[in-house]
């Protein structure tokens, strides 16, 4: 039986005034005007993050299967209908363990899919990684992934001035793996070079990054400049200033920018002390770094308050919505699947009131409890 869900529905063309989305099944059968004394909730496609570590108290970054699905359960509360699972530095045995515990959630839906970021990083620029599991690029000890998660590895971040990291990317964009640049101290040709080779995301752009100068631009506007890379933002406020948020988005586009939380499980959980790639970190005032040196260590942010965030900064609805969705789905490889309210696609969408909290959760046809 058809279920029709009415209110201002925004697509990925623009907001439908007095919309409808109708669903039969797991699929949107029908996107269309549809007359209504008010113009009601807004309507917008499921969230997708491809760049989370946890959250709600649990984490990805131990490879426990159980935790991982604790963690996913949590941010679809928030909207986020589709996550990347991403794990930080580690040495090779967590990265197995974690594939193949990983690799069943993927098939059941659970979770779309692996993120690496790192051990492939630069020392100079790790952040919150730590220091003691960064590497060179491994082609071997990627393959051995790529063949143990049967498709449940979908983005590796590397530093691409790394010793064999251009045949890394190679690698991976030859698999249907995507490459991101990150944690990176490249210079802008090493960058553009990185992205000649299959390079196709920025992790968390700016952050982890030699920064911008006049005489070296370095890897920000490389990645800013590549017509075929889509650029990850953290919109917290803490990450970056809302005139960088902002002036990056007008820059790439909202068809190149995407929203992401980098969320450790610290997110939707009190200030405090957590642990993070086996590092300690202390949350003060809902923002997250380490105990050591005071790094941010990933965020406490959830999708609908990145939403909330970027609209606030200035940046227009209909813009944020591809950004939380329909870009962030396009960059992983499941835009045809999932990321839009779009005839065919999966049902996936989320009800937010006029203030954009979130109402309700539609995932595969079925409103989440």
């Amino acid at each position: 039986m058809a279920l029709r869900v009415t209110g201002k529905v925004v697509t990925p063309t623009g907001v439908v005034r007095q919309g409808c989305v109708e669903i039969n099944g797991d699929r949107i059968t029908a996107v269309a005007e549809y007359p209504a004394k008010r113009d009601g909730h807004w309507i917008v496609p499921g969230f997708v993050d491809m760049h989370t570590h946890g959250g709600g108290g649990h984490t990805f970054t131990t490879g426990d299967a159980g935790s991982a699905r604790q963690a996913a359960a949590f941010h679809l509360g928030h909207g986020t209908t589709t996550l990347l699972a991403s794990l930080v530095s580690s040495p090779l045995p967590l990265m197995r363990d974690a594939t193949a515990a990983f690799a069943p959630l993927v098939r059941e839906g659970v979770l779309a899919g692996v993120h690496f970021e790192g051990p492939y990083l630069s020392a100079a620029r790790c952040g919150a990684q730590n220091p003691d599991h960064l590497r060179d690029p491994s082609t071997d000890e990627l393959s051995e992934l790529i063949e143990l998660g049967g498709g449940a590895v979908r983005m590796v971040t590397l530093a691409p001035e790394r010793a064999g990291a251009l045949d890394a990317i190679k690698l991976l964009t030859s698999h249907g793996v995507v490459a991101a640049v990150g944690h990176t101290d490249a210079t802008y040709d090493e960058t553009r070079t990185a992205v000649a080779a299959g390079a196709s995301v920025a992790t968390h752009l700016f952050n982890g990054m030699r920064p911008v100068h006049h005489r070296e631009p370095g890897p920000v506007v490389a990645l800013l400049d590549a017509p075929n890379v889509v650029c990850e933002l953290v919109a917290d406020g803490v990450h970056l200033h809302d005139g960088m948020l902002t002036f990056a988005t007008s820059s790439a586009g909202p068809e190149r920018a995407a929203l992401i939380t980098d969320a450790m499980a610290a997110a939707g959980m009190p200030d405090g002390a957590y642990e993070l790639g086996g590092q300690d970190v202390v949350v003060a005032d809902g923002v997250a770094r380490l105990a050591r040196d005071g790094a941010i260590a990933g965020s406490t942010l959830t999708m609908d308050a990145a939403l909330r965030h970027a609209v606030t900064a200035g940046i227009p609805i209909a813009d944020a919505v591809r950004m939380v969705a329909t870009t962030p789905a396009r960059a992983i490889g499941l835009g045809g699947k999932v990321g839009a309210l779009q005839v065919g696609l999966r049902a996936d969408l989320v009800v937010l009131d006029d203030d954009l909290n979130v109402v309700r959760v539609m995932r595969g046809g079925s409103w989440v409890e």
